[in-house]
This record gives structure tokens, C-alpha cells and sequence, in this order.
């Protein structure tokens, strides 16, 4: 049995989860929109415009991606973690397939493990065409005990606000 499915061999519906904060964050800024539909521990989605998110030759920026790729990630692993927990990142890894000049990008992150004390997601980036853009990894570490409230910060990692 996989860890990412219930106990009786099938993955349970996601229970809604409440979205985080986003004004002046990173998030704001790339003009990041999280698809609040179906948010959960198991998967989450994300757009993103080309446009203000490229590099000097007019590609899309790398580092835009995996901020993408690492938002939606988080905000899974978040759900995962809980009340009372904290997701943080741990390891990106992203491969960039082809680039993209304009339009909207989408990520979507589906869990691969969902353990106690982690969670690692393969997010899939691709263009309008839903060419693939690019690949990523994210292991996040979820600690126990987080006091406070946590919500995904500017790069999709948790912060935890004192109580």
C-alpha cells in the first residue's frame, strides 16, 4: 500500500484548506493565482504569467518556476502537516525542458510520499499548449509543535507566527 492512499487502498478526498495569506509576498508579486479548488495534502495547483516574470532575453525566469513549483508544493505539504504544524522546504530540484515567452504557466504538485515527519511532491509545469516547461522535486520537512498559526510565506515555505 502506498502512503499517499487510505487505509482501505483508496486515497481519501482532500478536505477543504483554507488558503493562505498572499498580500506581499512573493507570491503577490509573480502574480502566483492558487487554483482553491481541490487543494489538499495530495495535490494543488497554481498559475503564473509569462509576462513581468521573465529574464533579460525575454524567456521566462528559472528562478520564477521554481518559485512556482515550490508555492504549490508547500501549500500541499501544509495541508499535509496540519493545525499546529509547520511545512518548511527541505530540497528543490527543477529541470527546465523549454521555454516559454508568453502566457500563463500552470504547476501542479502531486504528493509521492506524505510521511509523519515529511512530504515530497513531483510538480509538473507546463504552457497553455500543456507543453511541458518544466520538472521539480520538493521534500518538506514538517515539524511538530509550531506555535502559533503557519501560513505559506513568499517563497511557499511555512512561517510560524508566535502565539
Amino acid at each position: 500500500m502506498s502512503d499517499i492512499q487510505g487505509s482501505d487502498g483508496v486515497s481519501p478526498r482532500p478536505a477543504p484548506f483554507p488558503l493562505p495569506e498572499t498580500a506581499g509576498t512573493l507570491i503577490e508579486r509573480l502574480g502566483i493565482v492558487i487554483d482553491g479548488d481541490g487543494v489538499g495534502a495530495r495535490t494543488c495547483s497554481a498559475t503564473m504569467p509569462v509576462e513581468g516574470n521573465t529574464q533579460p532575453y525575454g524567456l521566462l525566469h528559472g528562478g520564477a518556476t521554481a518559485a512556482l513549483a515550490e508555492t504549490v508544493g508547500s501549500i500541499a505539504a501544509q495541508a499535509h502537516a496540519g493545525p499546529g504544524r509547520a511545512a518548511v522546504g527541505l530540497e528543490l530540484s527543477i529541470t527546465h525542458h523549454r521555454s516559454a515567452r508568453a502566457g500563463t504557466v500552470r504547476a501542479t504538485a502531486t504528493a509521492v510520499h506524505l510521511g509523519r515527519s515529511s512530504a515530497t511532491y513531483l510538480v509538473e509545469v507546463t504552457d497553455e499548449a500543456d507543453r511541458r516547461i518544466s520538472s521539480a522535486r520538493l521534500t518538506c520537512l514538517l515539524l511538530d509543535g509550531a506555535s502559533g498559526s503557519t501560513t505559506a510565506g513568499a517563497t511557499g515555505k511555512s512561517s510560524v507566527s508566535p502565539s
